[in-house]
């Protein structure tokens, strides 16, 4: 499952019982404590990792400074005892009581990183949690390079780990765990390449295509609507952010149909946000080629729910539209109609999301499905409350509860917020139903939320996930996560669907 025709994701995921002739680097895991480093597991792996050889392991490593704070890198000379490998390179966990499966997966993908040029690695954070350092080998090791060529292309010690082999202590150890973390890590990735990819060639109708060519491929119902079906059928929204581009919007509809529950996803997907008439500043305006990623999402999970063959029904809605200012292009005070009849004045072009969303979700209603989770690089006020590494979820109280409780869990980090009610008035317009923003710029990502919410249906459970910063990365890598799309909240949206089906 790729975005980008021809390529890999990521580094081969294997299990082994022995340390092959061909590794390069055997990669373990240490915890500090005030009497050093320790090697952890202890016992798991005696047979590879001897008593003596970790006694000569420990000793290079306290000799070189390591200490085993969380993600720190250490890479010592391999004792003559493992002939396999030329080196091991020790990754910091922390307190032994501290570890999780956020903290592996974290310094999983600092190794990754660590190891580029390599061709294998074998590795022991199996023996703690194989999903979460399958997880974290995989999307540490992921590179975005399509559009480099030439002198720019990655050299041979630049490119990613070709294969990861985590050591097992029995041959069907960690089997499912593996085989699930790989399928999570690759729509993770999906989603990070449609957000990479940059809009002069990521524009509404190529999304449109890409999306539909995986969900064939995948064997789900997929449906497309194309300009002129939207006018049709009264897509206000969509066509109204669209209709100063010069390259039409779509929406597309995306089916897995595996059990009676019914989990709709919709997903914000505006291929490049210029802002429109009300046109953002110059500076950064590049990092607006992510604001489709609430779509990339929720494609790369409705793909991963049939993979994974859960028994709910997920149906993805994703409205597509490039928003830019033009001769045809919606202007500050111009009414339009959103799917459904409701009406909106238009106070701002660059509040554009929740237009599309609109539509988008009254369309994904009329399934009357039982949930119903919207996700989209929304408002800046997201970043302003709660900066760049934790969504705001929105929505009915339990539900959205429920998802930002998985969302810290899987390691996500979702933050429930409200939607005061006295916000809503400030959305009232003088001459339609609703004004897409209010007034002022107090509590932007709740008023946001609040005024999605007129367009969710009576009785279904509604979570509003704002990703506007956690989605795309502009700093330097951290853990797992690169420079560019994160591939957030694929990993939060895939736990409630799976904590969906256990009900």
């Amino acid at each position: 499952m790729t975005a980008v025709a021809d390529r890999s994701l990521g580094p081969e995921l294997a299990r082994t019982q022995t340390i092959g002739a061909d590794t390069d680097v055997l990669v373990l895991g240490i915890t500090s404590s005030e009497n050093g480093p320790a090697i952890v597991p202890e016992d798991l792996f005696s047979d590879v990792l001897t008593a003596d050889v970790r006694a000569e392991l420990l000793d290079q490593l306290g000799a070189v400074g390591a200490k085993g704070k969380a993600e720190e890198l250490t890479r010592v000379p391999a004792p003559a005892a493992l002939a396999e490998v030329t080196s091991v390179l020790a990754v910091g966990l922390g307190a032994a009581d501290k570890i999780d499966a956020e903290q592996i997966r974290r310094s999983a993908g600092v190794a990754a990183r660590a190891l580029s040029g390599t061709e294998l690695v074998a590795t022991t954070l199996s023996g703690l949690d194989i999903g979460a350092a399958a997880e974290g080998f995989y999307l540490g090791a992921y590179t975005f390079t399509p559009f480099k060529s030439g002198k720019s292309a990655p050299k041979p010690d630049e490119r990613p780990v070709a294969r990861v082999e985590f050591l097992v202590p029995e041959p069907e150890f960690g089997e499912p765990e593996l085989f699930r973390a790989q399928l999570i890590a690759e729509a993770v990735a999906t989603a990070r390449d449609f957000v990479n990819t940059p809009p002069s060639h990521l524009y509404p109708a190529e999304f449109a295509s890409r999306a539909e060519e995986l969900a064939k491929a995948a064997g789900l119902d997929v449906e497309v609507l194309d300009e002129n079906a939207l006018d049709a059928s009264g897509y206000g929204g969509v066509l109204g952010v669209g209709k100063g581009s010069s390259r039409p919007p779509r929406l597309v509809r995306i089916t897995y149909a595996g059990g009676p529950k019914k989990i709709a996803l919709v997903g914000k997907g505006i291929t490049f946000d210029t802002g429109g008439i009300s046109i953002k500043p110059a500076q950064n305006m590049e990092n607006m080629t992510s604001d489709m990623a609430g779509a990339a999402a929720v494609v790369a999970t409705t793909l991963l729910a049939a993979r994974l063959s859960l028994p709910v029904t997920v149906t993805a809605t994703v409205p597509m539209a490039e928003n830019m200012p033009s001769a045809t292009a919606q202007r500050p005070g111009d009414v339009l109609t959103q799917y459904g009849g409701t009406t909106v004045e238009v106070l701002n072009t660059d509040a554009e999301g929740r237009l599309i969303l609109a539509d988008a979700i009254v369309r994904a209603g009329e399934d009357e499905p039982d949930y119903l989770i919207d996700v989209a690089t929304l408002t800046g006020a997201q970043m302003v409350a709660l900066g760049t590494r934790t969504p705001g979820v929105m929505g009915t109280d339990d539900f959205r509860d429920r998802v930002a409780e998985i969302s810290r869990q899987i390691g996500e980090n979702g933050w429930a917020m409200p939607l005061p009610t006295e916000l809503r008035a400030d959305l009232n317009s003088k001459i339609a139903d609703l004004a897409n923003v209010a007034p002022h710029r107090w509590g932007g990502m709740l008023s946001a939320g609040l005024f999605l919410k007129e367009f969710v249906p009576e009785g279904v459970q509604w979570a509003h996930l704002d990703v506007a910063g956690p989605a795309y990365n502009t700093g330097g890598p951290f853990g797992y996560i690169g420079k560019g799309g994160t591939g957030v909240p694929v990993r939060t949206l895939i736990a409630v669907i799976e904590d969906i089906a256990a009900e």
